[in-house]
């Protein structure tokens, strides 16, 4: 009887500081997302290729900066991925590992993006590429690179979003979080949704694509700090199914007594 009842207890508390490790894992997402989203735009003149390779040349120590503010962010996402795997599959294990996996593809997809950003370098600061193409040509060939870069980020966020929408319903249905938080996730997931959408299939994308970033910094990356503020200083919940289970466990053990 007490051995099960303090099986039961290791669990429930030790859902808690893997509660507070996917806390610090959404801190390091939204710092290095936030610092590489800053970097790239700072350093890219649009419509202009050879503005942007001066740019990106004077600044290349910068640039690699934000490279590795990405791999950082990548590596968090497939840890956090699997930490919300296990503190949602009991309440659902077939979804909690869909949205791992949706996350999965998501850090795939991003980290083989990255390569789109190592051309650019070796266009711009590799002398073979100049010599052999032209400087003109090797500028229009990074920029292209930079906005194939682009195009996969957005790519990449559809994965999120299937993710992200099918953790809100987790958390509304799990006893680890509040209800609201997944409401609140759902809500982000459907901003995610309208923003990749709207990106590859609006012809005029472009003309309202500040419109459209606003719109994510107005509800998604609020609703994502308050996961991770959340995630770390409130954290999860103790596990009601433990409780109970534990409950049951001393009755039968009475009765059989």
């Amino acid at each position: 009887m007490s051995a099960t009842s303090h099986t039961n207890t290791t669990l429930s508390q030790n859902l808690r500081p893997l509660g507070r490790i996917a806390g610090v894992l959404y801190l390091i997402i939204i710092v290095g997302g936030m610092y590489a989203g800053f970097v790239r735009p700072s350093l890219t003149t649009i419509g202009d290729p050879g503005a942007t390779a001066a740019a990106i040349t004077a600044s290349e120590g910068f640039f690699r900066s934000a490279i590795l503010a990405d791999l950082a962010m990548v590596m968090a996402d497939v840890a956090i991925g699997v930490a919300f795997y296990y503190l949602l599959k009991a309440t659902h294990q077939g979804l909690a590992l869909l949205s791992g996996l949706f996350r999965l593809a998501q850090a795939t997809t991003l980290g083989l993006n990255l390569l789109m950003l190592f051309l650019v370098l070796q266009l711009l600061t590799g002398d073979v590429f100049a010599a052999a193409m032209g400087a003109e040509s090797a500028n229009a060939m990074a920029y292209l690179f930079l906005t194939a870069h682009g195009i996969g980020y957005n790519l990449a966020l559809v994965f999120f979003a299937f993710s992200i929408l099918i953790q809100g319903y987790l958390f509304i249905k799990s006893d680890l979080f509040p209800s609201w938080l997944g409401f609140l996730v759902i809500a982000a997931s459907l901003t995610y949704f309208v923003y990749t959408l709207a990106s590859f299939f609006l012809p005029t994308f472009d003309a309202y694509a500040g419109g459209f970033e606003m719109m994510l910094v107005a509800i998604a990356l609020p609703v994502e700090l308050i996961i991770t503020i959340w995630l770390l200083v409130r954290g999860v919940k103790g596990p009601s199914v433990a409780v109970e289970s534990t409950s049951t466990t001393y009755t039968e053990a009475i009765s059989n007594a």
